[in-house]
Parts: C-alpha cells; structure tokens; sequence
C-alpha cells in the first residue's frame, strides 16, 4: 500500500485564494479593507523571515499590513501600552504579537492584554475558554490549519478514533478540542504515556506536534489513517525533518503530510482566515460571510 502525500502548500494557496476574493467582494461592497498589525521585538532571525511571510501574505490577500518592529531592549511596559493602541483602532481586525519574546517581557501578559475580538492567534485564554465551551471565538492557526487538511481529504470524523501526540496549548490541546467537536473519539499522548505506538496504532486520524525528529515510525500507525505531521526539526545536515517518517509512514498510511510543504503554509493561510472573520465581526457582517 502506497499512501498520498498531502499537499498542504496547495490546499493552503486554495485557503488564501478564499480569503482574496471575500475581501475584494467587502471591498467592493464600500468596506474598508482588513487590517493586521504585526508586532516584533528583537533581532530573532527566524522570527524575522515568519513575520515577513505573514505580511507578504497578508498583502496578497488584501488585507493592510500595519507593521511595528521594536528594539530587544523595549521595556513591558511600552510594549503593552502599543497593544493598548493597538486594542483602540478601528484600522485594526487583528493583532499578532511575535513569539518567542525577549526574556525581560512576560509572553502570558503580553497575550492577555490583546483584546480577544482581536487575538488572531487564538492564545488569549478567552478564546481558549471558548474554544474548550463551543462558542465563537478564535482558534489557534496551526490546529486550525490542520483540520481544514483534514476535510479536504474527506477524513471521516465521526465517531473515530482520532490521537493527539503532544499537549501543547499552541498545537495539541486545541486539536484535541477541535476533533472532540467533529465527534471523535480523542486521546492525547505524551512524554509520560506508555508503550505509545500501542496507542496510536489505534488511531483513524494521527496528529503528532511534539518536536522530535522522526519520532513516529510505520509501527506508530494504523493501516489506512490519515498523519498529520506538524514538527519541524532542523537535522545537522541542514534540512528539515518532521516527528513522522514520512517514507515509512507512507508504506501503511492513507495520507500523510510533509515536511516542509505540509502543516506550515497552513498556519499562515488560518491566519489570514482567522483575520478575515475578525474583520467581519467588526464590521457587523453575517457569520456565514466570514466561513471558508
């Protein structure tokens, strides 16, 4: 058996292309375009190239990138009065404040000072409540990203069986929320669970987010599930390897995604989703016009 690989760029490009034309149709209609502001702080070089990409993508969308860049040594304080500006203008849907932070600065209080109507990184503990209850709210990009590969694999939900490796609050905790919503049934692996293939053998749907290279092998996986493979790990020779060994998970796997091309044009394409709907929540306009 020969799985599929899951064309996560593609499916991504697709989510954009959506995202496009429900902005030119706002636009059009005498809407004032989105705005997404964009917050870094320091010289953090990966987190340079990933706020550039979230700008340039933002751009071909439609949507105002209004971008801050602030030296390593801003203080808390002057960082939280800018999300204060921010959380005030009517320009601005959407709020991303790069991670990691500075040491100096505290990350929770930092996303707990973005108001939740614009935390389009679904971190604010709001959106998490409402995420964990079944209200509107935001969810994170990444699991987010993940269920929308999901669904265009024509993954039955359903009462299967779906594993979540790793608990993250960024990746696994959401996912597991996201799939406890489509009615599967979920269990979530960690560092501590044993003998772990016994239990992710048992998976219709594997989603593994734990940073470890090639961690999960064809003996992890239940013939004809579908992997999502969200680690990205950085191997000596310089190329990038995910927590699935994509080859030897393709030998049992229905499909599997990537690394890279797979889960990481994802979160950026939920992203410029997730600003979409804030937009429109601002702006009054129906729910089903702010859907994918």
């Amino acid at each position: 058996m020969a799985g599929e690989i899951i064309d996560g760029r593609g499916i991504s490009l697709k989510v954009r292309a959506e995202v496009k034309d429900i902005v030119q149709r706002r636009t059009a209609a005498g809407h004032r375009a989105p705005g997404l502001a964009t917050v870094l702080v320091g010289e953090d070089p990966a987190s340079h190239v990933y706020v550039r990409n979230k700008r340039k993508a933002a751009e071909k969308c439609g949507i105002i990138s209004l971008h801050h860049e602030l030296d390593a040594a801003t203080s808390e304080k002057a960082l939280l009065a800018l999300i204060d500006e921010l959380n005030t203008r009517d320009d601005v849907d959407g709020i991303l404040v790069q991670l990691p932070l500075p040491a100096h600065i505290d990350e929770g209080k930092v996303i707990r000072a973005i108001d939740p109507d614009k935390d389009v990184d679904g971190f604010h503990p709001e959106n998490v409540a409402r995420l964990s209850l079944g209200f509107e709210g935001f969810v994170p990009c990444t699991p987010k990203g993940c269920l929308r590969l999901l669904r265009e694999m024509d993954t039955t939900f359903e009462g299967a069986h779906a594993v979540v490796v790793g608990r993250s609050n960024i990746v696994g905790k959401p996912m597991a929320q996201l799939l406890l919503a489509e009615n599967c049934t979920v269990t979530i692996c960690h560092s501590r669970t044993r003998d772990m293939p016994s239990v992710t053998r048992l998976a219709d749907i594997l989603v593994v987010a734990v940073g470890r290279a090639h961690m999960i092998g064809a003996e992890h996986i239940k013939p004809g599930a579908v992997v999502i493979d969200v680690g990205i790990n950085r191997g000596e020779d310089g190329k990038l390897r995910g927590d699935v060994d994509t080859e030897a998970a393709l030998t049992v796997a229905r499909a599997v995604t990537p690394v890279p091309k797979g889960v990481g044009p994802m979160t950026i394409a939920m992203l410029m989703h997730n600003t979409q709907v804030a937009h429109a929540r601002r702006l009054g306009l129906a729910e089903q016009e702010a859907a994918s």
